[in-house]
Formats: C-alpha cells, sequence, structure tokens
C-alpha cells in the first residue's frame, strides 16, 4: 500500500547526501482493545443479517448471498475440514481469483484456528512448490481448472500437500475433492448441537493465534512468510472503521486479489461493516460491473485510476474542437476551485459558479463512468500520481490515499474525508505510531507489526529492531502529522557521479503521460540515468496511424526513428521540471509489458529492478554504448 509523492523528490537528496535530518515522530489515536476476526464475523452476521451480504455473478446474472447462508456455509466447510482430520494450527493454501468461495474459506479456517496461506492466482507454477513447503500446508483449496491443473504439475514436488480441493474445478483437472463435496461432509456432520459449539470453539480462539501466512516476494532471494495474528488484522480493522466511513447503505466492489493483505483487510473491514461486497468477474471487466452494480466505495491500485485519466483525457483531445476546449477550461476550473478547498477556503463566487457548470458539462460525465454514486476511493498498493488525484478531486471523487505493507496488517496511515492533505498518504490510524529516522526511513510501531517472518529469525531481527519499531524500507517525512513517501531506501540510484537519484516518483510521473504504459529507470553506478519504456500501444499506434505510418509488427514500429523520437519527446515534455542529472538522458522501447511470469513483477506488480537489469541488458548495454 505504499504511495509515493514526485513533489517531496528534493527533500530526499538533502537526506541521502549526508545531511541528518531530524528524528520525528508521530501518533494516531488509542491503541484499540486486542480482539479477534471471528467475534467480528459473528456480530456482523447477527446485527445486519442481510439478504445479500454477498454478490456474484453467474451465469450473467448477479446472484446473492446473505448473511446466514454465508454462516452455514462457513460452519459446513469447517466441519468438512474438520473430517479430514485438518484441525487448529494446520495450514491451508487458497490459490483463487477473487469469489465468494475465497471469502467463505478463510472465515472457515479462522474459526478453526487454522492458518490461511493465500498464493496469488496469477503466480507461475514453478513458484508454489516453495510455498507449500515453507508453510507446511496440508491441503490446498483452488478455484478453476486452469489452477487446478497448475497446481498439478507441481504436486510431486510437495510431499507435506494431502488434500486438492476443486472450487469449480474437479477431480479430472487433478483434485482430491470438489467444494461442493467438502461441503456436503461438513453438513452431513452437522447439527444445533455443533452449530453452537462451533461458535464457542470460534470464540474462544485468542487475539494472539496465527491467523495467516503471506508471502511477499521480494527482489531478490526466496518469498518471506510474513506472520500476521488475529489481533494485527483486527486492530487494523478497528482503526479503519473509526476513520473511514462506511455503513450498510454502502456497496463496494472487489477486484483487488484477496490474496493480497490490502483487499483482505478490506473485506474483514466492509463484511464487519455490513457492507454489501460484490465481486467483479474480472479485472477487465470493472468499468462494466461498476456500471452495473453502481458501488459507493472502492478500493483499487492506481492503475484503475491511471487508466480512467488516460480514457478521459484521450476522448477530450480526439474529440477536438469545442469539446477539446470545454473539457481543458473545465479541467482548470475544477483545479482552482481544488485549491481553493484544500487550502480551507471557500469557492464561490465567480469560481462556484464555473465549477458548476464544469460539473455539468464535464465532470459529470466522469462519474457516470463510475457508477454514480462513488462517495470515495481508498487506494493503495504503489503510488499515486499527485495529478490524478488532484483531477479526480477535482470532479468530486475524492480518492483517500493510505500507506502500509503486508508486515503491517495493512494500513499504518490514511487520508481521510475529515483529514486529507494532497500528495500525502494521510495520518497514523489509531494505536500506530509513526517514526522517521535521522536516514529519513519511515519506521512504526504498535498492534500491526507482524509477529515476524516464519522460519527466518534473521530477516526478522533486520527488520524489527529491540524497541519494536518496525523498519518499512521507504524513505519519507512527516509534515502536521501527515505522512509524505519519497522513495524505497534501497531503491536509490547512485550515478558514477554521486548523484543521488530517487527512481519511483519519476517513474510514477512518466505514467502519468497517455503514450506510457510501464516506465523503469535505471543508472546505477554508470554515468546518467536512462529510462525503458512499455508504450501505451493504444495511444502509440493511433498516432502512427495519423503521421501514415505503415507498420507491420510492433518490434517493427518501436524501431523506426520517427516513434523513438516521439517517445523521447513525450518523456522530455513529462519530465521537463527535474534537474538535469535526474532527467533519463536516452530512452528504450519495451514491447511487452513487465509480468510476474518472466519474474519481472511481483504478485502486487512492483518492478524487479535488478531482473528488468538482466532481462533487457543488450538493450541497456546499447543505450550505453560508447557513453561510460
Amino acid at each position: 500500500m505504499t504511495s509515493l509523492a514526485a513533489s517531496a523528490v528534493p527533500s530526499l537528496h538533502n537526506t541521502l547526501s549526508g545531511i541528518p535530518s531530524p528524528t520525528v515522530a508521530t501518533a494516531g489515536g488509542p491503541r484499540p482493545a486486542p480482539g479477534t476476526l471471528m467475534r467480528l464475523f459473528f456480530d456482523a452476521v447477527e446485527r445486519y443479517d442481510r439478504p445479500d451480504a454477498l454478490l456474484y455473478k453467474v451465469n450473467g446474472v448477479w446472484q446473492p448471498t446473505s448473511h446466514r447462508q454465508i454462516l452455514e456455509q462457513v460452519r459446513h466447510l469447517a466441519l468438512g475440514l474438520e473430517d479430514l482430520g485438518i484441525t487448529a494450527q494446520d495450514r491451508v493454501a487458497i490459490l483463487s481469483e477473487n469469489r465468494p468461495e475465497w471469502l467463505l474459506t478463510d472465515y472457515a479456517c479462522m474459526c478453526s484456528g487454522i492458518t490461511n496461506v493465500p498464493i496469488y492466482a496469477t503466480l507461475p507454477a514453478e513458484q508454489i512448490p516453495y510455498l507449500l513447503n515453507d508453510s507446511g500446508a496440508r491441503a490446498v483449496i483452488v478455484s478453476t481448472t486452469d489452477q487446478a491443473r497448475k497446481l498439478a504439475s507441481i504436486r510431486a514436488e510437495t510431499p507435506g500437500l494431502q488434500w486438492v480441493i476443486g472450487m469449480t474445478a474437479t477431480k479430472a483437472d487433478g483434485c482430491d475433492l470438489t467444494f461442493a463435496e467438502l461441503l456436503a461432509r461438513g453438513a452431513a456432520r452437522d447439527n444445533a448441537e455443533r452449530a453452537t459449539a462451533f461458535k464457542e470453539r470460534a470464540l474462544q480462539i485468542t487475539p494472539d493465534t496465527l491467523l495467516t501466512l503471506i508471502y511477499t516476494s521480494g527482489t531478490t532471494g526466496n518469498p518471506k512468510g510474513v506472520m500476521l495474528t488475529q489481533d494485527n488484522v483486527h486492530s487494523n480493522v478497528i482503526a479503519c472503521q473509526q476513520v473511514f466511513q462506511s455503513s450498510v447503505t454502502d456497496t463496494a466492489l472487489s477486484f483487488l486479489p484477496l490474496s493480497h493483505i490490502f483487499e483482505r483487510t478490506g473485506a474483514y473491514f466492509l463484511f464487519a461493516s455490513g457492507v454489501r461486497i460484490a465481486y467483479a468477474e474480472s479485472v477487465d471487466t470493472v468499468p462494466v460491473n461498476m456500471s452495473e452494480i453502481k458501488p459507493s466505495l472502492m478500493l483499487s491500485v492506481p492503475r484503475l485510476y491511471e487508466k480512467i485519466y488516460a480514457r478521459v483525457l484521450e476522448n477530450a483531445v480526439s474529440s477536438g474542437g469545442l469539446k477539446k476546449r470545454i473539457f481543458f477550461w473545465a479541467k482548470a476550473v475544477g483545479e482552482r476551485c481544488a485549491d481553493e478547498r484544500l487550502a480551507g477556503r471557500d469557492a464561490g463566487g465567480l469560481l462556484g459558479l464555473q465549477y458548476g457548470i464544469a460539473q455539468k458539462l464535464v465532470f459529470s460525465k466522469l462519474r457516470e463512468r463510475t457508477g454514480g454514486n462513488v462517495r470515495f476511493f481508498i487506494s493503495g498498493g504503489a503510488p499515486l500520481s499527485p495529478e490524478i488525484a488532484k483531477f479526480f478531486y477535482s470532479a468530486g471523487l475524492i480518492i483517500l490515499e493510505g500507506y502500509g505493507l503486508t508486515e503491517t496488517s495493512p494500513v499504518i496511515t490514511a487520508n481521510t474525508l475529515e483529514h486529507y492533505r494532497l500528495g500525502s498518504v494521510g495520518r497514523p490510524i489509531a494505536g500506530v505510531e509513526v517514526r522517521i529516522a535521522a536516514d529519513g526511513e519511515i519506521l512504526s510501531r504498535g498492534p500491526h507489526i507482524m509477529q515476524g517472518y516464519y522460519n527466518n529469525p534473521e530477516a526478522t531481527r533486520e527488520t524489527i529492531d529491540e524497541d519494536g519499531w518496525f523498519h518499512t524500507g521507504d524513505i519519507g517525512s512527516l509534515e502536521d502529522g501527515f505522512l509524505r513517501i519519497t522513495d524505497r531506501k534501497k531503491d536509490i540510484i547512485v550515478t558514477a557521479g554521486g548523484k543521488n537519484i530517487a527512481p519511483q516518483p519519476i517513474e510514477n510521473l512518466l505514467k502519468t503521460n497517455k503514450y506510457v504504459s510501464q516506465a523503469v529507470m535505471l543508472g546505477d553506478k554508470r554515468k546518467f540515468p536512462i529510462v525503458l519504456i512499455v508504450p501505451n500501444w493504444d495511444q502509440l499506434e493511433k498516432w502512427a496511424a495519423r503521421q501514415q505510418i505503415v507498420w507491420t509488427a510492433r518490434a517493427d514500429l518501436l524501431a523506426m526513428p520517427t516513434i523513438q523520437s516521439k517517445m523521447e519527446k513525450e518523456v522530455k515534455e513529462t519530465l521537463k521540471g527535474l534537474a538535469s542529472f535526474e532527467t533519463p538522458k536516452k530512452v528504450g522501447l519495451l514491447e511487452h509489458d513487465f509480468s510476474i511470469e518472466r519474474g519481472e513483477l511481483t504478485p502486487k506488480m512492483s518492478v524487479k529492478r535488478r531482473v528488468v537489469e538482466k532481462s533487457y541488458k543488450a538493450i541497456i548495454d546499447q543505450l550505453y554504448d560508447g557513453t561510460d
């Protein structure tokens, strides 16, 4: 849930060049009382008892699942796992896309004291055995035929795995049991007495019980299993309920992977608050599903907002003439109005009148794209461009940006409707302390901090000091209690001339350009920095067609001097405010997006800079050829 503010780059240079910064600290409200997610689960079922707690699309129709059905299925799953001999302190992995069965399995595990081991559905087969073997998973519940076959291909490498259970996958796909059969086993054991005992046993589980092992895929080495307890996540959920205003009148569209702690803690928060949760069909169908479900709040990574912003800009520019002029007039009016409101002043008078016109002519259409009911978005997982955040704010669509890591359950800080500062990631939530060390690193302490890395005490000692401060590895600053992030501590580029460059804010800025899909800066120990760009092919191919450029393959298009010149110009224009030493001197163009499958991205979509350097060594060497 990391966020980066490009405007903070200059202060980072001072810190890294040897000028010590003072150690400063801030803290949220009182620490929430220790508790468990099971208590929140049973309380929500009893308090809200709504017929449509969950929505999922089946054969083109949104199907509801009630709180009572959820409770019954959770109990049957727990009893079914018990029938298989899987009980408290065992490990059960989930390899699945978002769907109701994910949440049901998760609650069934926690109510039985079983540790859930989530696995990203996008993870390649060869990376799965380590997670299953290191965690000691006895069973894995998979979603589809594709996921089941992926697991079947590596099952011989996981001798401790006893059960593979398919949600929609079957025995023909390599499963030992289907989800329906597991439910039936549990149902056969269920009765009134067992139902009472199930709840009593679940509520006896203590706050220090291990809830989950989440493996974080770092940029080097094997993934590390983050140990989070019931209270780690419970404290985060309670604190989020205090800062994010939600109720039974809200509907949330879920599309981020539940295997990531951001969406998972968000799901606990939404469920505990009585919010109706609708599962998107896929990432690609989110725009359509938004128009159908008309959500009032959503959790998302910045990529969704970047795509909406790029599409709106493209529509305005391609329309040309009067429509184009109206759009950019409205955008300018909205930004002036946003400046006034963010400064605590009333945007009335002529500006208020102009803003009303801008809303009717332009911004109302953007709201329609999101379903028309959004009260606020929550953004995390990656840096959000302040320019994009300001545009949405201008349109009356507030993006509440927050910050945290898997190791912090995850929320450390968050902007709220009452306390909002553009370009920041907000203030600490209840029970959370934040401190800026002398070298600029962000430290945090509180009930949200993990217990450590599973089977890796050395890595735990390197991350959590003797006083309980967790070292995030991020660089930042505190201003009036609001946290600003500038970069990753270990991700700084130091040129051969000794200049320190924070690459992520610059990459973030580049992604605001409609011709740029992905960007990675390189240049450590080199004379100057370069950038590798994956073009936004939709936009670049349209531009090439307007220029009457003829091509057959995308690789051929990228090799054309005209295209190279165009992309270099776009990079230069976008980064014209940077210092000379931090501006990329050369641009390399790549045909394909970086991918998890090729090892260039972590499952949470962070770029593995070293892998990229190795994968595209020939292109990089060519850019530096004759210059070093």
